[in-house]
């Protein structure tokens, strides 16, 4: 008998509900975007976000169910991302879950942000672990390994900024509009990556840890160098020498990880995953050093409820449920949460 979870998912600034089934397939899914709102001022308001998702959450849930047509007795689970995130706005998405799960009877299960992001890759596809998963999001750059029994181990992640949050900065000091980081993306397309050598940080260094601040620092004063020697700045070129030091460092990284493991499937996840330059240079790598590289279709890099519903099957089917005192954590160490979600 198919496996069906209402997903739900409101950790910044997407109000999204999905219904996944199997953790292989969407029935249905639905999101009340915010993103026009926070481009005014430049990145996400995390109490305009919060307010947005307790008005959009009701309706966003009964579309996806609408969608599906289907009804509460023919689900069998609610997930819901329960961290980490903007604490406000993951506190709509959890009462809201645990709300229905008092009313309609059905199992809670808290999600991981991170463990969405990587169960993205199940969906569609025969894709199962043990694996390798590359995060690289605006709030994370980790490299992780995932069992048969859907659990991680950290081996390695940034020691500063999040590769998604120097794509971000960069983009601000390019003068890009929100959100910069695809932005970035586009304009490297047309840019001579060599134009400036930006360094790359702990590449030539043992272990799987990265480092994105001094690059951006880097970028920042290449800019004040060309402002006070009256030099006209490519953007271009700044975008594409910029995105290929964050690339050659990820794909290297990675590369690393299957060396070290012996893992022969690496999965990329969160925003980032979307990112042209990456795909094109992680999957030569994979063709080269013959391993398997999955990455999510670009509609699920970014945040989405489908994830959530994906990595939801497969706690259910587990039998990892969550009782009423489920919380909201704005951090939350994947850990700390595999060890039971705190209250």
């Amino acid at each position: 008998m198919a496996l069906r979870v209402l997903a739900i998912e409101t950790s910044c600034d997407e109000t999204a509900a999905a219904v996944v089934e199997d953790g292989r397939r969407v029935l249905a899914q639905a999101v009340a975007s915010q993103m026009h709102i926070h481009a005014r001022f430049g990145g996400v308001v995390p109490e305009v976000a919060s307010r947005r998702h307790v008005e959009s959450i009701t309706p966003v849930i009964a579309a996806a169910l609408t969608e599906a047509g289907l009804s509460w007795p023919d689900l069998d689970a609610i997930a819901v991302t329960c961290g980490p995130g903007l604490l406000g706005a993951l506190l709509v998405g959890v009462s809201a879950a645990k709300g229905l799960s008092l009313a309609t009877g059905l199992p809670l299960v808290g999600v991981h942000h991170i463990a969405g992001h990587v169960a993205a890759a199940f969906l569609g596809t025969d894709v199962r672990p043990p694996l390798l998963a590359l995060v690289v999001s605006g709030g994370h750059t980790e490299l992780l390994s995932l069992d048969a029994s859907f659990r991680f181990r950290r081996l390695g992640g940034t020691k500063d900024d999040a590769a998604g949050e120097a794509f971000d900065k960069v983009a601000r000091l390019l003068g890009l509009p929100y959100p910069g980081g695809p932005k970035v993306d586009e304009l490297a397309a047309s840019g001579n990556p060599e134009a400036f050598a930006f360094p790359r940080a702990l590449l030539d260094e043992e272990g799987l840890d990265f480092s994105f601040s001094g690059l951006k620092t880097a970028v920042q004063h290449a800019l004040q160098n060309s402002a006070r020697d009256r030099r006209e700045v490519a953007v271009a070129d700044v975008c594409a020498s910029f995105q290929q030091a964050v690339v050659d460092v990820l794909v290297a990284k990675t590369a690393r990880a299957v060396q070290a493991t012996g893992c022969g499937t690496v999965v990329v996840a969160g925003g980032v995953a979307a990112n042209r330059g990456l795909r094109r240079a992680l999957s030569a790598r994979a063709r080269a050093d013959g391993f398997t590289v999955v990455f999510p279709p670009v509609e699920l890099c970014t945040d989405n409820a489908s994830m959530i519903g994906a990595a939801g099957c497969f706690l259910a089917e587990q039998g990892r449920f969550d009782g009423l005192s489920l919380n909201a954590h704005a951090t939350l160490p994947l850990e700390t949460w595999q060890a039971g979600s705190p209250v």
